[in-house]
């Protein structure tokens, strides 16, 4: 593997990393990896090169996989980790290898680092993601196919087509404004909701209707969001109009939360993806790159980010629900937590249950299967340090946290407020048939150095450099608690 150093020696970094653990935080490295077609591209490059000095960052080079690069990560030991790729060579594969290496940098269960991966219809599109993913974005608007978004109390405006009632749609116009409800033709639904996104102009895009890496459904399959040449077209189901999809050129993000397949890239330009990212301008993708049923990594990531708003960048919710079940994966069976599930195919289900069964010496519940399933396919496609966020909500801002550095211990403090819910803290109840409960959660301001439990803590945890979770936070109003971490050098 070749690297490629571009500010400083390696020698004076490695020094600099091997450093960080005498102190009590380690530094939020940032690292971007290339393939070595992106190198030998000059407009290509230059997009690696625009990643790497926007946040310091160093340079690493591949041939064939990210993977090759884990060597030199448990060197650098960065928080955060971008990925530049040609979408010729980005496919499901790839997305499920690199999940299984973010989680080989040190020796415990969880993911190391937040990563994405940037890429485009071309160099030109793929640089637009990272010049749009530099200054913060506040989520205000959006538009989806989902009915769990309706209340659209984190909307200034907000936009939809049901999922539940066919033909139902409904919008809000400003931020106090009343939810509006109205029913449609089932034939109306597609040019509705294309009528709908380009009126709205979102900062967020959010579906969950059947897709697959060539085409997006309405909901109840009423017509078709389609790719062609890097861009986005309808095609009506009834009676085969088709019309392009109205672009105002703003940057957003696109969470495809519930879709099969909309995430993979599939090796090619001429995907949902690319054209996403491409034609709408979503500086942020996240998708899955197979089949999907379950749905703990997609729902529970979204749940994290709306019931947490204001609290959680859109990629720090991410990754605290992907390490929220991989703790509970590692209770049920520790054995597999590097073991790839079986090929996303026909006969998946009956060799993943029967793998299971062995290793669980019982049936498996739905939730340990699809909790497997659903471990490693998620992509999340822009940069992994972007500031996207949602708006806070009047009300619902009813705890605040706090972190201090004394010496060789962290003292994490929790004051609730007299309007503190713990039923709001563990989701509301929302999207329950996927993500039940959420422990509370934190992720550090900076990473901490081999953190612990101090003796005498009774918290139940889940606690890694970059985060903490904590299981048993039955916290009541106007109330202040304190766990208190050991710090090892």
């Amino acid at each position: 593997m070749k690297r490629t150093i571009l500010n400083f020696a390696l020698g004076l970094i490695v020094a600099l990393t091997t450093m960080s653990c005498s102190k009590a935080v380690m530094d939020d490295n940032y690292v971007v990896i290339m393939s070595e077609a992106v190198s030998q591209d000059a407009e290509w490059l230059k997009v690696a090169q625009a990643l790497q000095q926007k946040h310091s960052a160093e340079l690493i080079t591949y041939k064939t996989s990210p993977c090759e690069c884990l060597d030199a990560l448990k060197e650098l030991k960065p928080r955060y980790v971008a990925i530049v790729e040609k979408p010729e060579n980005i496919g499901r594969d790839y997305v499920i290898e690199m999940h299984l290496a973010s989680r080989k940098v040190d020796d415990d269960i969880y993911a190391d680092f937040v990563w994405g991966m940037i890429t485009g219809y071309n160099a030109a599109a793929a640089m637009r993601m990272v010049d749009n993913s530099t200054e913060p974005l506040l989520v205000k608007d959006a538009v989806a196919t989902i009915t769990e978004l309706n209340s659209a109390k984190w909307f200034d405006n907000y936009a939809w087509v049901d999922d539940h009632k066919k033909g139902l749609w409904g919008e809000k116009q400003g931020r106090n404004a009343e939810v509006k409800r109205d029913s449609i033709a089932p034939e109306q639904v597609l040019r509705k909701f294309s009528d709908l996104y380009a009126a709205y102009n979102p900062d967020l895009v959010v579906t969950a209707a059947h897709a697959t890496e060539r085409n997006l459904e309405m909901p109840f399959s009423l017509g078709n969001f389609k790719p062609k040449d890097g861009g986005l077209y309808a095609e009506d189901r009834f009676t085969k109009e088709t019309w392009d999809i109205e672009q105002s050129g703003k940057r957003k993000v696109y969470f495809a939360v519930g879709n099969c397949l909309i995430g993979n890239v599939n090796n090619t330009k001429e995907s949902m993806a690319i054209a996403w990212m491409n034609d709408a301008n979503a500086a942020t993708m996240i998708g899955y790159v197979v089949t999907t049923w379950h749905g703990r990594n997609g729902w529970g990531g979204l749940k994290y980010w709306i019931t947490n708003p204001g609290r959680y960048t859109l990629s720090e919710a991410i990754f605290v629900n992907q390490q929220d079940f991989l703790h509970q994966q590692h209770q049920w069976f520790p054995s597999l937590l590097e073991e790839r599930y079986p090929d996303f195919g026909h006969d998946e289900f009956r060799v993943a249950r029967q793998r299971l069964q062995e290793v669980l010496g019982d049936r498996p519940s739905m939730d340990q299967l699809g909790f497997w399933h659903d471990r490693d396919v998620l992509a999340y496609y822009g940069d992994p340090k972007w500031e996207v966020r949602l708006q806070e909500v009047e009300g619902e801002s009813d705890f605040d946290v706090t972190s201090q550095i004394k010496g060789d211990k962290c003292y994490i403090t929790i004051k609730t407020k007299e309007n503190f819910s713990l039923n709001r803290m563990k989701g509301d109840k929302w999207k329950e048939e996927h993500v039940l409960d959420l422990p509370f959660s934190y992720f550090f301001p900076q990473r901490l150095c081999n953190p612990t439990l101090a003796e005498g803590q009774e918290w139940d945890v889940a606690l890694d450099e970059n985060f903490l979770l904590i299981y048993n936070a039955d916290f009541e109003p106007n109330s202040t608690y304190e766990v208190v971490l050991d710090l090892h050098k």
